[in-house]
């Protein structure tokens, strides 16, 4: 398999506060996805289904993850995810069992838990070691607002699913509630999503915000202290996930990030630019990109709706 094929199916290891060091492995193509969620750090959802199909070989997958194990140091999770939702791979089950073939690392699936209301892809995850879904809302009208579902994903399916998955499901499950500022963070919020968590019953619950640029403009973060007092609401089992304190300050993501300073030094760059330029995953350059937005080395700005990235104190052709 070529260097490029391979770069489709894997990327990182990515920093994590939840996973440690986790290796990447994207299943569907960019933004496939049965959301279109106002916080997405992707942007906008440009292929909302919910058909599954067999995307990409299981094969060329699990070919694609033993080669990049063989290049890297031992990450502390394989985590299916990235630039969709990975459920909508006909064939997750396979994958998850093919890579449980080739080694003992654990395996992680992060998902929108948005199709676990149907049998065969609740029991696709069954053998792997961990599920992480989501639940941003506590009933139909803020999940229409916030997720932005396909037609045919109505809440009561959603929380039925998730329901369903931790009665039938033997490892662990944690629960991500992103909160959403001036959104889902008012107490009458936080209230509903508690009555559902406490229904669902994960092994965790973990509170995330807006850490990351959001889809929309309007999102916005929640702060560190609002959120630990929500936590202290959900109880024991409940702890902030946000990235507040930057997990990309570890040594050995510097030399990339500086890479990408220096690319933008060049010239104003979208996160496309810097994903081709570096030869990085999207998830890999956002998350670098949001390192720099935070030391205010760089600035976002929008020109014709693209986001472009400049380096602070250079100007842009419309401001010389």
């Amino acid at each position: 398999m070529t260097r490029e094929k391979k770069k489709k199916f894997t990327f990182g290891p990515v920093p994590s506060r939840r996973l440690g060091r986790s290796l990447g492995v994207d299943l569907v193509p960019f933004k496939t996805c049965t959301y279109d969620c106002v916080y997405c750090q992707l942007g906008r959802t440009t292929n909302k289904t919910i058909n599954r199909d067999e995307y990409y070989p299981v094969k060329d997958i699990i070919r694609g993850v033993k080669e990049k194990l063989h290049e890297i140091s031992r990450p502390d999770y394989i985590t299916l995810s990235g630039s969709g939702e990975p459920t909508l791979h006909s064939r997750i089950g396979k994958i998850i069992h093919g890579i449980k073939e080739i080694t003992d690392i654990p395996v992680a699936v992060l998902t929108n838990g948005s199709l676990f209301w149907i049998d065969e892809v609740r029991n696709a995850v069954l053998d792997a070691d961990l599920v992480i879904p989501s639940l941003d809302a506590g009933d139909e009208s803020t999940f229409s607002y916030v997720n932005r579902p396909h037609g045919d994903i109505s809440f009561k399916k959603m929380v039925d699913g998730l329901c369903s998955l931790c009665e039938n499901y033997k490892g662990p499950i944690w629960l991500e509630v992103f909160l959403a500022g001036g959104i889902t963070d008012r107490e009458a919020e936080i209230i509903k999503i508690k009555t559902w968590t406490d229904l669902i019953n994960p092994e965790r619950i973990q509170l995330n915000t807006a850490v990351r640029i959001p889809a929309e403009d309007f999102v916005r973060i929640v702060s560190k202290e609002r959120m630990e007092k929500i936590a202290e609401f959900f109880g024991p089992h409940c702890e902030v996930v946000a990235d507040y304190s930057k997990v990309h300050d570890l040594s050995e993501f510097h030399s990339t990030r500086d890479d990408v300073l220096e690319l933008l030094k060049r010239r104003p760059c979208s996160i496309d630019d810097i994903s081709g330029g570096l030869d990085l995953h999207r998830n890999e350059a956002i998350k670098y990109v949001q390192e720099l937005l935070d030391q205010n080395l760089i600035r976002m700005e929008k020109r014709d709706d693209k986001a472009l990235y400049i380096v602070n104190g250079n100007k842009t052709k419309n401001e010389v």
